[in-house]
């Protein structure tokens, strides 16, 4: 379960400061090699390459192989499914969502399936309770810093225009160190980042809001204290922590809902792999290797 973190970014124009960062787009572009696609039935029914070439695009891969496999595995599971629904004469019923599209026939009987014959025990407060209490780590609003920089831009790929910023942050950073109150005042003069204008406040900072080298240099720092120059993708920065702010344990109350709607997706998630794995083991399956079972797991 992900830690729950309250958003103290709301409302922070992305253009307050440079140093927000997200982690690259994989490539996802489908690769030359060719993968040998054996033929592939479900009790008799064919899976059709055809099915299976358009099934892959959902399933992102570091080779085409398994790609193929993921995407073979989840055909041959919605045949189960759909095979298994037929066979109980399961009645689906098409519902819309909120952005007014309507699921497919098959869709709607392969829910319908798992409704009927998925059954998920409901967590009592008890349980509740105990999972809070044994996972307090995980309801804790993460820590904040309340910091401030100077920005000397540069980039890297340009050597001569880095070493030049480098020399200036030493040259600053040598200065602040016999007068640390001047760092404001220095920040509105030659700070390059737009939070110059505030004295290069850069109000409350939390986990992922700037570059890994600023928050790992941010993280040593005591109240009050001045790191040395910092080199970033951005140029190389002084950085002052101004306040540390510890994160608090969120009470029960607070998580009581997340908590619930967590355990009923997880146990409903286990269950329907569970009775999956039933009708795998119940089927003929030829072309693919997937696990089943032979015997009900959890009633």
């Amino acid at each position: 379960m992900a830690a729950l973190v309250i958003d103290h970014s709301a409302g922070r124009k992305s253009s307050e400061h440079p140093h927000e960062h997200r982690p690259a787009t994989p490539d996802t572009a489908p690769s030359r090699e060719r993968v040998a696609m054996p033929p592939v039935t479900v009790n008799g029914v064919a899976i059709s390459r055809k099915a299976i070439a358009a099934e892959v695009q959902n399933f992102p891969a570091r080779n085409p192989g398994e790609g193929w496999r993921a995407a073979t595995r989840a055909l041959v599971i919605r045949e189960l499914l759909l095979q298994e629904a037929r066979r109980l004469d399961i009645v689906g019923e098409q519902r819309t969502d909120q952005d007014g599209r309507r699921e497919t026939v098959e869709d709607a009987l392969v829910r319908g399936l798992i409704e009927r014959e998925v059954h998920v025990p409901e967590a009592d407060e008890e349980m509740l309770r105990r999972f809070y209490e044994n996972n307090l780590r995980r309801f804790v609003t993460p820590p904040l810093l309340e910091a401030d920089h100077i920005l000397i831009a540069a980039r890297r790929d340009d050597k001569e225009a880095f070493a030049a910023a480098r020399e200036k942050a030493l040259s600053l950073r040598s200065g602040l160190a016999a007068a640390p109150e001047r760092f404001a005042a220095l920040a509105r003069d030659c700070s390059d980042c737009p939070s110059a204008t505030v004295g290069g406040s850069l109000g409350q900072i939390g986990p992922g809001d700037t570059t890994p080298e600023f928050e790992a240099a941010l993280g040593d720092l005591a109240p009050g204290e001045i790191s040395s120059p910092v080199e970033t993708r951005y140029g190389v920065h002084l950085i002052r922590l101004t306040r540390r702010i510890d994160g608090r344990q969120l009470p029960f109350e607070h998580v009581r809902e997340r908590i619930a709607s967590y355990l009923a997706e997880h146990v409903s998630r286990q269950a329907t792999a569970q009775y999956v794995a039933l009708l795998v083991g119940r089927a003929d399956i030829v072309g693919i290797a997937i696990d089943g079972a032979s015997s009900p797991l959890v009633q």
